[in-house]
């Protein structure tokens, strides 16, 4: 854990700019950030803090059973698990999870889809994707109110090549291999959606 304030800095400032953004209304979404590989342990947001406020203990050092390392007292965000699984099966080094008008109206426009996709616009290359009208799709799963079933609806997921999966009428989580892609990849299918739903209310977009 030799970078552990280094990716405590990273985290924390990407808060900071989604909060910014009013991307954490009602103390909602969460983020992390793995500090260890082995064994693993993620920084990862406090349950219930109002996520605008910038304090000492916004984050929480869990382990690979995702509980506080250092203090019991707090607990983690209860979709810690799904960080925990993000990390145990892929490259991630950060994720982010959060809840938007945007991103909750796209899956109550698209309800019997399991997956949506978008073509040929440019904010694609933000993904990786430089082809010329290359395509992402995005899994879109079931919503559950308890989380283990939730990580097993979501776990079969989570190798897919697009680093991200909508969950119905509550959000989306991306993850990457640093924050910075992390954070460059929320802004790209926030922009996707958005851009989605003007179209709908235009006429010009074309559910898949």
């Amino acid at each position: 854990m030799k970078d552990f304030f280094k990716h405590y800095d990273e985290i924390r400032e990407v808060k900071k700019v989604l909060a910014d953004r009013d991307w954490f209304l009602g103390t909602s979404g969460n983020l992390s950030i793995k500090v260890n590989e082995e064994p693993l342990n993620f920084l990862v947001t406090t349950s219930g803090k109002d996520k605008t406020k910038h304090t000492y203990d916004d984050f929480l050092l869990v382990n690979e059973f995702d509980q506080s390392v250092w203090d019991e007292s707090k607990k983690p965000s209860a979709e810690a698990i799904l960080h925990r699984l993000i990390y145990q099966h892929t490259n991630a080094k950060c994720v982010l999870h959060v809840h938007t008008l945007a991103n909750n109206f796209i899956t109550k426009d698209f309800p019997y889809q399991d997956e949506l996709s978008f073509s040929g616009i440019e904010i694609i290359k933000a993904l990786g994707l430089w082809e010329e009208e290359a395509e992402i799709t995005i899994p879109i799963i079931k919503n559950h109110a308890h989380i283990p079933t939730l990580a097993n609806e979501f776990l079969p997921h989570i190798n897919n090549d697009h680093g991200a999966v909508l969950i119905h009428n509550h959000g989306i989580t991306v993850w990457a291999e640093s924050a910075f892609e992390a954070k460059k990849h929320l802004e790209a299918y926030e922009f996707l959606f958005q851009y989605a739903l003007q179209g709908i209310q235009k006429n010009t977009f074309i559910k898949n």
